[in-house]
């Protein structure tokens, strides 16, 4: 099989959906696949001029007979060429809609939603990263639900975590910087158990979204707890790794989840787990393995917090729990021989 996948550039991201992708491409390519990656310059998901002439672009050099992928961040630049991705028999990666990312403008969240509702349904078929979102295109953007196929991320394996093994709960959180991955309400609602022993440690890029990046900073100021929270930037490899090995608790505080890849490393690290039920967040954890919160609701987060936090017997049962459901997750080998079966 030759296919070809479409993304906004630039593709070298390290967390979220471009990890799917990144992971999906080298499993199809471990398979004996040829994939190609064609990165789309200009503004995504709001489509600039630069993106839709890119879009146009692209269409004109693809390869006859190649299977053509388009990530959803990117679909918007193709908005006026649905008759041309039909008679392609295009495919759509759907991580979530670009119209329910958090903190749009409501002008552009209906320019999105409008945009996604004319092309989804054009597309021959459509990969999606959790149920969730499988059960939302076909309810709110018009998909016929027998053209939607779920291919879950999958995990590696990893050793379990140590923790930190000081009086100092370790507070893990990983997210980009932007506002739907509500770091603002975790440090709301940290900021209130000033009585309790933490330290948060925040992994992220923070030029996807420098506004939000630099409200962050300023806010930890303004809460009196900078000596309590590092913001870490984006962290790969044998750093990232010993930051989970080393932690005690994860916590996001997300608006808006596909599915939680993040959520999905710490339950196979053994972690125990904070979370609100944004989106598809709380979909992989038992009552055991994790407490889930409220979309929004700062104070349930913060009592959660400090249950697991002071509660240290109850953290090690937590995690317990999460390392043994972690271990049922599935390997991106199995979930890349899924995507190839749902091209």
């Amino acid at each position: 099989m030759h296919a070809t996948l479409i993304v906004p550039a630039p593709f070298s991201t390290v967390s979220g959906g471009y990890g799917y992708d990144r992971r999906i491409v080298s499993g199809l390519r471990d398979l004996g696949h040829e994939v190609a990656v064609v990165a789309l310059p200009g503004q995504h998901p709001v489509p600039d001029a630069v993106a839709r002439d890119a879009a146009c672009a692209a269409l004109d050099r693809l390869v006859a007979g190649t299977k053509t992928v388009i990530d959803g961040l990117a679909l918007p630049a193709f908005a006026g060429l649905e008759d041309a991705l039909s008679a392609l028999g295009a495919i759509g990666l759907i991580h979530h809609p670009t119209s329910r990312e958090h903190g749009l403008d409501e002008a552009v969240q209906r320019r999105l939603r409008e945009i996604e509702q004319r092309l989804l349904p054009r597309l021959r078929r459509i990969v999606v990263t959790s149920p969730l979102t499988a059960e939302t295109l076909a309810k709110d953007f018009g998909v016929d639900a027998g053209r939607i196929a779920v291919v879950t991320p999958g995990t590696d394996d990893a050793p379990r975590a140590t923790g930190s093994g000081g009086a100092i709960c370790e507070i893990l959180s990983i997210g980009t910087l932007i506002p739907r991955k509500g770091h603002d309400l975790l440090l709301r609602a940290l900021a209130r158990l000033f009585d309790l022993d933490w330290r948060l440690t925040v992994v992220g890029s923070e030029s996807a979204d420098p506004v939000c990046a630099a409200a962050l900073h300023v806010l930890v100021e303004e809460l009196g707890i900078v000596h309590r929270v590092r913001f870490m930037g984006a962290v790969v490899c044998d750093a990232l790794e010993a930051l989970w090995h080393s932690a005690d608790l994860f916590a996001l505080s997300t608006h808006y989840e596909g599915y939680g890849m993040v959520i999905a490393e710490a339950l196979k690290r053994g972690l125990p787990i904070v979370v609100t039920n944004g989106g598809a967040a709380g979909a992989l954890l038992t009552p055991e393995a994790g407490l889930v919160c409220p979309v929004d609701d700062r104070d349930q987060v913060s009592k959660s917090l400090r249950r697991v936090i002071f509660g240290t017997e109850l953290r090690r049962e937590i995690a317990d729990h999460a390392w043994k459901l972690g271990q049922t997750l599935p390997t991106w080998a199995d979930q890349a021989a899924l995507f190839a079966g749902a091209l």
